[in-house]
């Protein structure tokens, strides 16, 4: 059946940032397409209820892990976990972030140096450490959450801008060097999907003129990212690499 390539029944998927939001709604789709799901962020009073959530009704196994992606050593010890509790990590779905927004001549080293730790290094070094262990199955999938911001930008994004891009080149790099390993690497870009990060920086104007901008003319359900993560984490994206997913509504057509 055609259905049959969305299958992830004998995989285990890791997403970071997955207590809420995007994430949350990505491991969500994974597990009911059959995927076990480690999901981490640091907050354990959130990941905990959002665990239950995202495994209700699925059958599949799955753990969550507290971990802070600006903190190097919290990053190391994430893999480490995930492969401690569930022998294998397939599909890892980097998609924790932040944004701290700033006029460019006022960009505080410390800002810059946070926001980069978490929304690029940190997602090296992650992808780093598990990468050997989906070599010697010779199958995985990488998945960087950049945004649209990676291609347009707004005033004061200077930081996030330059991190989602990079994120981008980071997938064609991993991409040339994993392809003979079965491994794909490709970015996902979100355009507006109000989550919280988004709105706890967006005023409400800003807000209307965003879904304004979209060709459907609203924000997007984070369930609207389940789609294309499904089709990169599974075989239906075996001939997929190196790309990046604009999952906008038409926000970059205009």
């Amino acid at each position: 059946m055609a259905l049959d390539i969305f299958n992830l029944s004998d995989k285990v998927a890791l997403v970071t940032g997955g207590s809420k939001g995007l994430g949350k709604a990505m491991a969500r789709g994974l597990a009911q397409a059959g995927a076990d799901i480690v999901i981490s962020s640091r907050h354990e009073n959130e990941l905990r209820p959002a665990l239950d959530e995202i495994l209700q009704g699925t059958g599949r196994r799955g753990c969550y892990v507290v971990a802070d992606m600006s903190r190097r050593p919290e990053t190391a010890k994430l893999a480490q976990t995930a492969l401690e509790r569930m022998g294998r990590v397939d599909i890892l779905i980097n998609n924790a972030g932040t944004n701290k927004p700033q006029p460019a001549d006022q960009i505080r080293d410390e800002d810059w140096d946070a926001v980069l730790e978490i929304n690029l290094s940190s997602i090296m070094a992650l992808t780093r450490a598990l990468i050997p262990q989906m070599k010697a199955r010779r199958w995985g999938r990488i998945i960087h959450i950049s945004s649209v911001m990676a291609f347009i930008s707004k005033e004061g994004r200077h930081i996030y801008s330059a991190t989602k891009a990079a994120l981008v080149g980071l997938a064609r790099s991993q991409a040339l060097e994993l392809g003979p390993f079965g491994i794909t690497a490709n970015c996902i870009a979100p355009g507006p999907f109000l989550t919280d990060l988004p709105a706890g920086l967006l005023s409400e104007q800003e807000q209307r003129e965003f879904a304004k901008r979209t060709a459907l003319g609203r924000w997007a359900d984070p369930k609207e990212l389940v789609g294309p993560a499904l089709l990169l984490a599974s075989a239906a994206g075996d001939y997929i690499t190196g790309e990046t997913m604009v999952v906008d509504g038409g926000y970059l057509a205009r």
